[in-house]
């Protein structure tokens, strides 16, 4: 395999996100509360995270479980959890607004992108509500994400490989186009070798045995 392949993995806990970099994860997404699929994380355990591992650190900006049609009180705590990322030196941050309607939230989702920088953005599986997913995906891109995370609006992302192929080729190297949810140590080689996809997304609950994460790649979403 010629391409350099990322992954990422999802950690619910400083005990997960040490879990995580002991395997080798290339950067970790911090997260609290598994039950509600993930929310902002304290900031105690954000620069926790960020002063002890060197892994590149990428923090979810959710404000509560549910849906992703945000009131404008939560919108205001979304700016403020960015700035907060932003101040404790994050990488990037990932989060996803859609509209009432079910679609990409493009003024919103915009501003906050233009807000985090220098961090980057990444479009998390928020994307897998909406109704056409390639088609939306020009709209993601118009926000100015780096990267979007999907199962191809599927229950997970073998399941999604063929509209994550898809994603990929409209994409066409505009954003990163990375497969999530249900990605474990048996079925990453599906996604390995029929996807042109370079970055990965997992969970750390389940990493355990030896320190490397392509063979120990796994996941409960």
């Amino acid at each position: 395999m010629n391409r350099e392949i990322i992954y990422e993995i999802a950690c619910f806990g400083y005990d997960s996100a040490l879990k995580a970099a002991d395997a080798g994860a290339h950067r970790i997404e911090l997260c609290s509360n598994q039950s509600e699929g993930g929310v902002t994380p304290s900031l105690g355990l954000i620069e926790k995270v960020r002063k002890d591992f060197n892994t590149r650190l990428h923090v979810i900006i959710r404000p509560r479980g549910g849906d992703f049609n945000y009131l404008s009180s939560e919108f205001d705590i979304m700016k403020r959890d960015i700035g907060i990322c932003k101040d404790a030196a994050v990488d990037g941050v990932v989060f996803g607004i859609l509209t009432d309607k079910g679609e990409i939230d493009i003024k919103r989702n915009k501003q906050l992108v233009e807000l985090a920088k220098p961090m980057t953005s990444t479009f998390h599986r928020a994307f897998d509500s909406v109704s056409n997913p390639v088609d939306m995906l020009n709209d993601v891109i118009e926000c100015g994400f780096a990267r979007l995370l999907t199962s191809g609006g599927k229950e997970n992302a073998v399941k999604g490989l063929e509209i994550i192929n898809g994603l990929i080729e409209k994409a066409d190297g505009r954003i990163i186009i990375m497969p999530g949810g249900g990605i474990r140590r048996d079925n990453i080689n599906i996604l390995l070798t029929q996807t042109r996809a370079t970055e990965f997304h997992s969970s750390s609950p389940s990493i355990v045995g030896s320190h490397t994460v392509s063979s120990n790649f796994c996941t409960k979403l």
